[in-house]
C-alpha cells in the first residue's frame, strides 16, 4: 500500500478483513462470489477504499484495504456486509433458501492493521525520542 492523503493528513493504514456467510455455508461460488467480488470493488471506488487483494472463497472473504483514519474499520464491513448482502437477495433470492433466518453473512468478522514498520520499530523510534 502507498501513502495516501486527505486534506488534513498523510496516512498508510491497511487492513485485514475476514467474513464469512452465516453458517459457514460454502455459498460463494460462481456467479454469487462473482457478483460479490464486482460489488466490493465497486463499493470500495465509491468510497476510495484502495483494495490491495480481494479474495473470495467458497465460505468466506478475505480482504486488504486502506481506507482514511477518520473511517473507522467497523464502519468498512459493515457497509460491505450490509449492502452486498441486500443486493444478493436482490439479484439472487433463491439463496434465502439456503440461509434460513434472513441474514446473508454471519455478524462477526476479523479485521488486523497491517503497516510498513514493526512494533518494535515503532517503540524504538518513540523511546528515543526521534518523533519530537
Amino acid at each position: 500500500m502507498r501513502e495516501q492523503h486527505t486534506k488534513h493528513a498523510i496516512y498508510k493504514i491497511a487492513y485485514h478483513f475476514v467474513w464469512c456467510p452465516k453458517y459457514r455455508k460454502t455459498i460463494l461460488v460462481g456467479n454469487i462470489a462473482t457478483f460479490i467480488e464486482e460489488e466490493i470493488r465497486r463499493l470500495c471506488e465509491a468510497n476510495t477504499w484502495e483494495i490491495g487483494a480481494l479474495n473470495v472463497q467458497e465460505d468466506h472473504v478475505h480482504l486488504f484495504l486502506s481506507a482514511p483514519p477518520a473511517i473507522a474499520p467497523s464502519l468498512i464491513v459493515n457497509t460491505l456486509k450490509g449492502i452486498t448482502a441486500r443486493q444478493v437477495f436482490k439479484q439472487h433470492p433463491e439463496v434465502k433458501k439456503q440461509l434460513w433466518g434472513g441474514n446473508f453473512w454471519s455478524r462477526s468478522y476479523y479485521v488486523g492493521t497491517v503497516g510498513d514498520m514493526t512494533e518494535e520499530t515503532v517503540k524504538k523510534y518513540i523511546e528515543l525520542g526521534q518523533g519530537t
